[in-house]
């Protein structure tokens, strides 16, 4: 008898697994405890016997619900480091500003338009990476796209001129996000439901903590060297991923409609890497048409749409606080490059310990709200997690403000926007645990979705945000958006309330083609 291990501390028992229908409890409620199932005699569920396995897992190796946990720690660590990379990249860009336009003799508007056309594109990459993925495989794709990323990255820290620079940029946004807008999907593809409000804990801590990291390392490799080394060691650690992929990942698609007799076996890595083998198993009737259209079909269901605003809403806000604190320092406080590098460790304290907060709350609040369910927990729960979330980004927002306006002491600033990083780190993994589990049949749509918004909404607060500052001033402005993060919980509140009615009505349309 083999066993199958979703974690270092579980195992589960192989029998032939009763039919669980995803769909269905997605509308119903996920019951994840065993005892709750009429027949459990063939559940799998996890070693102390308490948790149903969902989904249920064939009894194929080839099974990437079957593999080991070594292999898909590896594989969550190499999409966090790959998701980690894009945001990095656009946060080195804001600190090199102020030298590129001396190098090229250029307003620092004109070189902005490099950070702002990188933004911008990041956000259609992860639609196109996401629908291009469903068809060719995860793995094949993600390894061309890195490729492409490695090559544009290169390209823009050897760039002469800023129009190359430039080009260099906006092509490296529409091929640099492919595990951002993904992650969802390879999260699905090789965990439990019970499994996942912390592996996307895990992937989305580098994915916020890298606009942070990036200007931090830079400032001081520019006060040391140059722009373009910072640049350089992007396209250092692109490589490095590109090395991960090639090296480690593996194809997590396993087509669970296909009866595991007439599934195609898996003979080489090397192969699945370029996508010889996922083309022979590819479905007849998937085409390739049909497959670009799922993003646009995803975006149609209401609580996909407005999960987006609300997140646009929420982390344009933290963008817009990054990209001018740097200027508020040195104009107000007088910081140097030196000064700049270490203040930014805000961000990474405000991540982390949001992450920290997150890897036990939502587990928590999931046993906390099954217990009193009946061993169900509806999609519609996880959104609760929030509610204290955005009530820290509106504080952290309007003391922020008050704080520039009235130059109290830098330190204040730090702390609360530490705080904000927290609040949004919390929200992230809610918005997107509920939207993988309303839609767990699509969860590279819907990843790919959030990631628009969190993109475009930081490209939306990067263009307008210092003209509207030198307008009305800092206090005014962050109040402004601390009421509109405000303003957003109630999607939250409109969901918990109707969403579960919503997804009922829109429930006779497919979500997707097949």
């Amino acid at each position: 008898m083999s066993s199958i291990t979703p974690d270092s501390k579980e195992k589960t028992f192989e029998k032939n697994a009763v039919t669980i229908d995803e769909k269905k409890i997605a509308i119903e409620g996920y019951i994840v405890g065993a005892d709750n199932y009429d027949d459990r005699s063939n559940l799998k569920k996890t070693a102390d016997g308490r948790i149903a396995l969902i989904p249920q897992p064939s009894n194929s190796p080839d099974d990437p619900l079957n593999w080991s946990p070594a292999k898909k720690a590896i594989t969550l660590a190499i999409i966090g480091f790959i998701a980690f990379l894009p945001d990095y990249t656009a946060g080195t860009g804001i600190v090199t500003l102020i030298p590129q336009a001396i190098e090229w003799k250029e307003s620092q508007y004109n070189v902005q338009k490099a950070v702002v056309g990188n933004i911008f594109s990041l956000g259609i990459c992860g639609l196109v990476v996401v629908a291009l993925s469903n068809y060719f495989g995860r793995l094949p794709i993600i390894f061309l796209f890195q490729s492409f990323a490695l090559a544009t990255c290169a390209w823009a820290a050897a760039a002469t001129s800023l129009k190359s620079f430039i080009a260099a940029r906006i092509l490296n946004g529409l091929v640099a996000s492919s595990a951002q807008g993904g992650a969802l999907m390879w999260i699905k593809d090789l965990f439990f439901f019970h499994e996942h409000p912390r592996k996307i804990n895990y992937v989305e801590f580098p994915i916020i903590l890298s606009p942070y990291l990036g200007p931090l390392i830079t400032a001081f490799i520019e006060y040391k060297v140059s722009w373009r080394w910072g640049f350089w060691v992007c396209t250092i650690l692109w490589g490095i991923g590109w090395l991960l992929i090639a090296g480690l990942l593996d194809e997590p698609y396993y087509d669970r409609t296909i009866p595991e007799a007439e599934q195609i076996p898996r003979q080489s890595r090397w192969l699945r890497l370029i996508g010889i083998e996922q083309s022979k198993a590819a479905r007849s009737e998937r085409r390739l048409l049909s497959v670009m259209l799922q993003p646009i079909l995803a975006i149609t269901k209401i609580p996909v749409l407005l999960i987006v605003i609300y997140y646009f809403l929420n982390f344009a806000w933290v963008i817009s606080v990054n990209t001018t604190i740097s200027i508020w320092l040195v104009n107000f406080y007088h910081f140097n490059p030196k000064n700049l590098g270490f203040f930014y460790f805000f961000g990474i304290t405000g991540v982390t310990l949001g992450w920290l907060v997150g890897h036990w709350m939502h587990d928590a609040f999931g046993t906390f709200y099954a217990k009193r369910h009946g061993g169900r927990i509806l999609p519609e729960a996880r959104l609760t997690i929030s509610y204290p979330a955005t009530l820290i980004m509106v504080v952290s927002l309007i003391i922020i403000g008050l704080g520039v306006q009235k130059h109290w002491h830098y330190m204040v600033l730090a702390v609360f926007a530490a705080a904000q990083c927290c609040g949004i780190m919390i929200c992230t993994t809610a918005v997107n645990a509920y939207l993988l589990d309303c839609y767990p049949g699509n969860s590279g749509e819907v990843s790919a979705w959030v990631s628009v918004g969190r993109i475009w909404g930081g490209f939306m607060a990067t263009y307008i945000q210092l003209p509207w500052v030198q307008k009305i001033g800092p206090a005014k402005v962050l109040g402004i958006q601390a009421a509109i993060t405000f303003a957003a919980s109630f999607v939250i509140i409109f969901l918990q309330v109707y969403g579960r009615r919503i997804r009922q009505w829109q429930e006779r349309k497919e979500l997707v083609e097949k």
